[in-house]
């Protein structure tokens, strides 16, 4: 064994004759711990450490010009580098020059990195290989530390990918994406790889997605979202498809595209639970961060999703014992009127009745409440965030006597209220304003979730927030701990802790557990709350909201996190290995 420092590309590595002697020979260049084997005539140079986990490959087996690891099998072709398992990535293999008995190897670095990461990505999402994506996720982010060039290239391939259109993979990546700039730069890789690995999961098996062309000609805009409405109704995905497209290529606007979208979204009740226009919602977040150049491509994966939703006028609970949409369809008759009667007043004060109304027994007095405070002049937004605030109580009020699957009946209607939010803050529409009335209905059919309900926790102003913080993943290290959770993040704020370290310490308590969807989507949208709500306004609820979920749904065993410190690990050049037996 050898050892030199080396300072010029080509650099003398062993004595051919040694080599020829061993066959194989393990050198240490400056941070290089090469392999070189003796094969035939030809000398090879390679890393020593294998792609796939690190172990040393002077222990591996040469056969037929086919270098094999013995860790996990992965095989190499020595005289390329290239592998035959995607899953281990191609082995670097240093060029070779011998001259007389010395072996000279060329340490020039490597050229397109970034290209070569970029197609390791690809190939873990097409493989859905959790290490695979680990690796380039930590690689790419080095170069890319917002992760915008790597969360494109995950949303270009599952809107191309998956034949079932927009689901909860591309949901995932799109939360995580807007959670990134709030977590510590230690957890943004790992949130990234959790939404990255979603998408290649959620794709796993799924038949690729054939996308139509525009119309052949130009077509007026609002014929085109008449159509797009009209097809949706009669589940056409296929027709919905091309009239987007067209729009899209049309070049309307991104205001006017959302308005279709949210339009078809809302034309039947909450649609898949609120899933399909949460789904919508995150579409267009996610042209809000890759570009809006992507708009055709992207929003062409909804149209199968809008189409297919189980709608819930179908469902009995939303016509017994209280027919709701019939409830709903005469109310929405009365929102222009309400509107157009209503000027927008400044300082709106009837939130809070409209709350305490919406979490009432009645769901006509609910209706009422809405109507009523667009006419005295609360916008659009307002009332859904009044709406929003509501849904969120359901959570932070939630009692663990409740079955365990009821987090999540609670939870799709908090999503649901906040993606109608969000997208009257992109794009006020009257139609839009249904979903506001659709989700106080949702929250009427979950009110026996808060039967008793919940006492909110009593803050203590006097605690530590620093020692608050360093309880949290203590705290989430144990099962069940909702209570304590959400009494942890009320003193923390009572006693003027500052909420950018709490929300960074809830993402990085998220992103150390197994990938749960409903959760992601829980601490997005809590976070997403918090920042809209104004000072006072039910301070640090939709925070106690999100810790007190992500509470019931820890500790997980963690196995997605292993494979990601296996991946940084491995990033840092650790030697896993090499100092073992076998």
């Amino acid at each position: 064994m050898t050892a030199a420092v080396v300072t010029e590309p080509l650099v003398r590595a062993a004595s051919l004759a040694e080599l020829r002697a061993s066959g194989r020979l393990v050198v240490h260049l400056d941070r290089h711990t090469l392999c070189l084997f003796a094969d035939g005539d030809q000398v090879y140079a390679v890393d020593n450490r294998c792609p796939h986990m690190g172990f040393p490959l002077h222990r591996g087996t040469l056969c037929d010009g086919i270098l094999t690891c013995h860790w996990h099998h992965a095989r190499f072709d020595l005289s390329t580098g290239g592998t035959f398992d995607q899953w281990a990535d191609d082995l670097r293999r240093f060029p070779v020059e011998v001259r007389g008995d010395d072996v000279l190897v060329d340490f020039s670095p490597l050229e397109d990195m970034v290209g070569h990461q970029r197609r390791r990505l690809r190939d873990g999402l097409q493989r859905d290989i959790p290490l695979v994506l680990a690796k380039a996720t930590l690689a790419l982010m080095q170069v890319d530390p917002a992760g915008v060039e790597t969360f494109s290239d995950g949303l270009d391939f599952g809107v191309a990918r998956r034949g079932g259109g927009w689901f909860r993979g591309l949901t995932t990546l799109t939360c995580v994406m807007n959670l990134l700039p709030r977590l510590e730069e230690a957890d943004r890789a790992a949130a990234l790889y959790h939404g990255l690995a979603d998408v290649a999961a959620d794709s796993a098996g799924e038949p690729p997605r054939f996308r139509l062309d525009p119309l052949p000609g130009p077509a007026d805009h609002s014929q085109l979202a008449r159509w797009f409405r009209d097809f949706i109704e009669v589940r056409d995905a296929e027709g919905a498809e091309r009239a987007l497209v067209s729009a899209a290529r049309a070049g309307a606007s991104s205001g006017e595209l959302a308005d279709m979208l949210f339009a078809a979204a809302t034309d039947h009740r909450y649609l898949d639970g609120g899933h399909t226009l949460d789904f919508v919602n995150k579409a267009l977040e996610a042209l809000d961060l890759a570009g809006w150049e992507r708009a055709e491509v992207v929003l062409a994966s909804l149209p199968t999703q809008l189409a297919g939703a189980q709608r819930m006028e179908e469902a009995n609970a939303w016509r017994n014992p209280i027919d709701l949409v019939a409830l709903l369809d005469e109310a929405f008759a009365r929102i222009p009127s309400a509107l157009s009667a209503g000027a927008h007043v400044d300082g709106w004060s009837g939130r809070n009745a409209v709350v305490e109304t919406v979490l009432g027994e009645d769901p006509t007095a609910s209706i009422e409440a809405l109507i009523a405070a667009l006419g005295d002049g609360a916008s659009e937004v307002e009332l859904a965030s009044a709406v929003s605030s509501a849904a969120v109580l359901r959570i932070a009020r939630f009692p663990t006597s409740n079955e365990f699957g009821d987090w999540d009946t609670a939870l799709h209607t908090f999503t649901f209220a906040n993606a109608v939010e969000q997208g009257l803050r992109r794009s006020p529409s009257q139609e839009l304003v249904r979903g506001v009335f659709d989700a106080a209905m949702s929250i009427h059919l979950d009110r026996f979730l808060n039967v008793p309900a919940t006492r909110l926790p009593e803050p203590d102003p006097e605690a530590d927030p620093d020692l608050l913080l360093g309880d949290l993943p203590r705290l989430l290290d144990r099962q069940q701990q909702v209570v304590e959770a959400g009494q942890l993040v009320a003193s923390f704020l009572a006693a003027g802790g500052d909420p950018g370290r709490l929300v960074a310490s809830l993402g990085a308590a998220l992103v150390r557990e197994d990938r749960n969807f409903h959760t992601i989507q829980c601490v997005e949208a809590a976070v997403r709350q918090h920042e809209l709500s104004a000072p006072g306004e039910a301070a640090g609820l939709p925070l106690i909201a999100a810790a007190r979920y992500l509470a019931a749904h820890a500790a997980t065993s963690r196995s997605q996190r292993q494979t990601f410190e296996i991946a940084r690990r491995l990033h840092r050049g650790e030697r896993l290995y090499e100092d073992i037996e076998v």
